[in-house]
């Protein structure tokens, strides 16, 4: 530790210093500052007598050396010492301003560090409060529009009977509502068959996206609106219209009655049908998320035949009751309950390729970013 009063004369700083030379020094240095005679003196106080003895025994204790030394350490060192000397022989004002120069650049540093992490901290919180705050308001938002869907269907479901349900029974409404819904359906599809099927395409292809969503691992209530929209939407104008007209022409297509038609009519859906199904839809989603041409093609080109054996495995089974059992004008409403499992099959295949996409794209840019 350096020091002030030392009385060592100038010579190598590697030259070493033998313990006589030592308590010479010690000597020397208890000569030059008489802690010893002022520590008796009435006029200190009993803090300042003891600060006076403790540094008369330090000095006893430790050799001091003169050492000019680069090192920021050692000059750290060297200035609290300096400033515990001023404390001491200059009073409280001295004190106190070399207690200042000491702690520059060390605790103003502290404080500087600490204020630049309490700002970092504060800004991430405000982040994640935003960020939960969306999360808030986008699951207020669906479980509003959920939950408003519902009540509607449910309330025209119980209600078909209300013009003359006057003195009927709780058990009366249950039992006739499914009955009379069912016949207002079948009234429906005489009157205007083509809107009535763009209505039930576009509903199950909604509720599909949606169960393809929370497949896909989002909670009940935190799905894509617009995804789930341009699904619905999709399912509302082609659908619904285009499997009508469809149905019609495979009829005339196969107008036999022998058992052939059947298995000739599940191979035809299945790939002509299906191919074309498949393509309109997944492109007239993509074009609804703004995709460029190129890509749609190419990515259409990739998730083709994967999308047309997918279904492979689910709509065999499923035609041989369509064009076994179930009427012509009946047909689409089977379909579409087959539907709910199989538009969460085309949703996912066509936003997993979309999603790819933007992430592969996201990545270079951030290496780029990084390179630069």
């Amino acid at each position: 530790m350096a020091s002030v009063h030392s009385a060592i004369p100038t010579r190598s700083f590697l030259s070493p210093v033998s313990k006589s030379k030592s308590k010479s020094l010690a000597a020397t240095k208890l000569q030059s500052f008489p802690a010893s005679r002022f520590s008796g003196n009435p006029i200190f106080s009993g803090n300042e007598r003891r600060i006076l003895a403790a540094v008369n025994s330090s000095v006893e204790e430790v050799d001091v050396i003169s050492v000019q030394s680069g090192d920021i350490t050692d000059q750290q060192e060297g200035g609290a010492a300096a400033a515990s000397r001023a404390e001491v022989e200059g009073g409280g004002s001295d004190g106190e301003l070399a207690t200042q120069v000491s702690g520059f650049g060390t605790g103003e540093g502290l404080l500087s560090l600490e204020g630049f992490s309490s700002a970092s901290t504060s800004s991430s919180i405000g982040n994640e409060t935003e960020e939960s705050m969306e999360k808030l308001m986008d699951r207020t938002i669906n479980a509003t529009i959920v939950l408003a869907a519902g009540t509607f269907a449910i309330t025209k479901l119980l209600t078909i009977d209300h013009d003359y349900w006057h003195g009927w029974t709780l058990f009366e409404i249950l039992r006739y509502a499914p009955q009379h819904n069912w016949s207002a359906y079948e009234e429906v599809l005489k009157t205007n068959p083509v809107f009535a099927k763009m209505v039930i395409s576009g509903v199950v292809y909604s509720i599909g996206d949606w169960i393809a969503q929370c497949f896909e691992g989002k909670p009940i209530f935190e799905f894509d609106r617009a995804r789930m929209f341009r699904s619905g939407l999709v399912g509302f104008t082609l659908h619904g219209s285009l499997s009508h007209y469809y149905y019609q022409f495979c009829e005339e297509l196969f107008p036999y009655k022998e058992w052939w038609v059947v298995p000739a009519k599940v191979a035809f859906d299945q790939t002509a049908w299906s191919a074309v199904w498949n393509s309109i839809y997944y492109t007239v989603v993509a074009l609804l998320r703004l995709d460029s041409p190129i890509s749609i093609f190419n990515e259409l080109k990739a998730t083709f035949f994967p999308m047309l054996t997918a279904g492979w495995k689910l709509w065999p089974f499923a035609h041989l009751i369509t064009y076994g059992v179930i009427p012509v004008e009946q047909r689409l409403l089977w379909v579409d309950c087959v539907e709910l499992i199989w538009v969460t099959i085309l949703s996912t295949y066509s936003n997993e390729k979309s999603e790819a996409r933007n992430s592969e794209s996201e990545v270079p840019a951030e290496v780029k970013s990084i390179e630069d």
